[in-house]
């Protein structure tokens, strides 16, 4: 009875597997790419997919890499995964090539972003008379000096960028140009044009190693991320990866989940599921002992979790 009750168990885990594995189980959810750029942790390419933290504010939409915050939709133009830096690029920016009318740029409170230090933003067509930046040289009401929000020292970068064809043509006095001092923008994160009262604005992290050439200069915005407050990557992602998997989470709780090439998802690694996806191995028993093998499920298209449980008795 006992030898029968082993053969009917493995005989239904064959019949669940043909049965309900060919239907359950597609591709892999969370994609390893968006467009042309690679997708790793902690960005994803889907609800479920990457750290939680990041998937209100990066998105992959029509394989189109964006970022999004309250003042717009910004296309994510690279990723630096060794530095931890997204580069994004502002499509209302004023560049060498084009000046605009512009929004301003700013990032909500809770992003897990910061600005990198490679970042300068310089204010154009800004009111001489107006404009706040312009009277923060003078004195406050308790007689004590303002902070500065316009660099001196970045004088030069005016004069480059009105050189351009696309501004020169606007004939402004250079005196309406200004270099932002405050790069993190201020306790609000935020480049607030109309605040400011300046028209537009240009951004750029890199010279390209000509200063005098603004027509090189890598426009855009960059920014650092982390993984979390002390910036480990996480082992259990490692371990995903290293597997061939996609880390991501689901549950109410938002626990982590390994998303592998068919499609399951698992707590750990996707070794096993290879193993299993491969043709089921039954492990030799000795006489006498009671096996016990307990196999998890979770597949990626529904929060709901199958689950496979079969005892196999000698």
């Amino acid at each position: 009875m006992e030898l029968k009750h082993y053969s009917y168990s493995i005989t239904l885990l064959l019949f669940i597997s043909l049965i309900f594995l060919p239907s359950l189980v597609s591709s892999q959810a969370c994609q390893r790419t968006c467009g042309n750029l690679p997708i790793k942790y902690p960005f994803g390419t889907g609800p479920g997919c990457g750290d939680p933290r990041f998937q209100k504010y990066v998105t992959c939409e029509q394989q189109k890499l964006t970022l999004t915050t309250h003042t717009g939709s910004y296309p994510i133009t690279n990723i630096d995964y060794s530095n931890q830096v997204i580069y994004i690029s502002d499509p209302s920016m004023s560049t060498c090539a084009c000046s605009q009318p512009s929004k301003g740029f700013g990032l909500d409170w809770d992003a897990p972003f910061s600005f990198t230090d490679d970042n300068v933003f310089t204010l154009l067509d800004c009111s001489t008379i107006s404009s706040p930046i312009f009277r923060s040289n003078s004195y406050n009401v308790d007689n004590s000096s303002a902070v500065p929000l316009c660099d001196k020292q970045g004088a030069p970068i005016c004069s480059y960028l009105y050189s351009c064809r696309a501004i020169s043509m606007l004939n402004l006095p250079i005196s309406t140009c200004c270099v932002y001092t405050p790069v993190d923008l201020g306790p609000s994160f935020e480049l607030n044009l109309q605040k400011l009262q300046c028209s537009s604005y240009s951004g750029f992290y890199s010279f390209s190693g000509q200063e005098s050439n603004p027509d090189n200069w890598k426009y855009g915005i960059s920014l650092k991320y982390k993984f979390n407050v002390y910036n480990d990557y996480p082992n259990s992602c490692a371990d995903c990866e290293k597997s061939d998997g996609v880390c991501g989470y689901a549950g109410s709780y938002d626990s982590f989940i390994c998303n592998c090439p068919n499609g399951l998802n698992t707590t750990s690694t996707c070794f096993f599921v290879s193993s299993f996806n491969n043709g089921l191995r039954l492990l030799p028993l000795q006489t006498g002992i009671y096996y016990t093998s307990t196999f998890f499920v979770s597949f990626f298209t529904n929060p709901s979790v199958f689950l496979m449980v079969w005892n196999l008795k000698w």
